[in-house]
């Protein structure tokens, strides 16, 4: 393991900056290794993806992302694939991935686990996601990319100006419910190809999503496949009923939910944006591989 110093990407505004104390006392936690621990300034996406691969290319002996799925998305940008090692603090609203891969909920908890490890020579290879798409599109992910209605729910909340906070996804969910219609998608998976009209697609390297919803309950982050659940044809009274089922992962249970599993998965059908770990990804068609441990998490 690289004897270099700790780069941490901090996210301030990470679960609406409610955690602050708590992030202040897992960087003080972080800094019983008696490595060096320094915290990546960034002001924007680009900035966040730029100062952790200029840490990586440095030298970091680790990168740790202290927030959310959004800032884990970021910095994963930088170590997937290099073998160096990779923490997580989660101090986000959204937390998934962190639980996904057994990362302690309490911030301080999350921050010894990381310090242990590093003091352990410790890491556990795990999968990440790799998404291709146009112009150039390529990006890595590390829980669940969405490709039908949770994606157009996101894509008209991203463009609303008011409402603040959770009452805007509500909002935007119901105006999307409205005007629900199936799509015609294409889906290959592995070579073979698939035609059907659907609401809905999934592709999960980890299970769950949103704050907990299972929507891949059965991914498995070492298994170097990626899950696909297809939610075909429904009503909008079916759909707002399955949510219900999305915590526990019995939505599968229902007819109209298929579910796949694959090494590589390309996807097309018109008017879809694809988000990644909740984050506003590329357009449709993409192209989605599943890259076996691709990453040295400290856990």
């Amino acid at each position: 393991m690289t004897p270099g110093p700790l780069a941490v990407l901090r996210n301030p505004s990470a679960g609406r900056g409610r955690r602050r104390d708590e992030v202040a006392a897992a960087l003080t936690a972080l800094r019983a290794t008696d490595r060096e621990v320094r915290v990546l300034d960034a002001h924007s996406v680009d900035d966040a993806m730029r100062v952790c691969r200029d840490a990586v290319a440095d030298g970091a002996g680790a990168l740790i992302a202290v927030g959310g799925d959004g800032t884990v998305h970021l910095a994963v940008q930088a170590v997937a694939g290099t073998g160096v090692p990779f923490g997580v603090i989660p101090a986000g609203t959204g937390n998934d991935f962190a639980t996904e891969v057994g990362v302690p909920a309490d911030p301080v908890g999350a921050a010894k686990t990381v310090v242990q490890a590093l003091m352990d020579g410790r890491t556990r290879p795990v999968d990440l996601g790799r998404v291709k798409g146009p112009d150039g599109y390529d990006h890595w992910f590390a829980a669940v990319l969405g490709a039908g209605f949770d994606a157009i729910v996101n894509e008209r909340a991203n463009a609303m100006r008011w409402p603040r906070g959770p009452l805007r996804y509500d909002l935007a969910t119901y105006a999307e419910l409205v005007r629900l219609r199936p799509r015609l998608y294409t889906l290959t998976l592995d070579g073979e190809t698939h035609e059907m009209d659907a609401v809905l697609v999934a592709v999960g390297n980890t299970a769950s999503y949103g704050g907990g919803m299972r929507i891949c309950p059965a991914a498995d982050v070492t298994d170097g496949l990626l899950d696909i659940v297809v939610g075909l044809t429904v009503s909008r009274t079916t759909l707002v009923r399955l949510k219900s089922h999305l915590y526990d992962g019995t939505h599968v249970n229902h007819p109209k939910i298929v579910s796949f599993r694959a090494r590589t998965v390309g996807i097309s059908a018109e008017g879809i944006t694809t988000y990644v770990d909740g984050e506003r990804a590329c357009p449709l068609p993409i192209t989605v591989t599943a890259e076996p441990a691709a990453l040295s998490l400290l856990v």
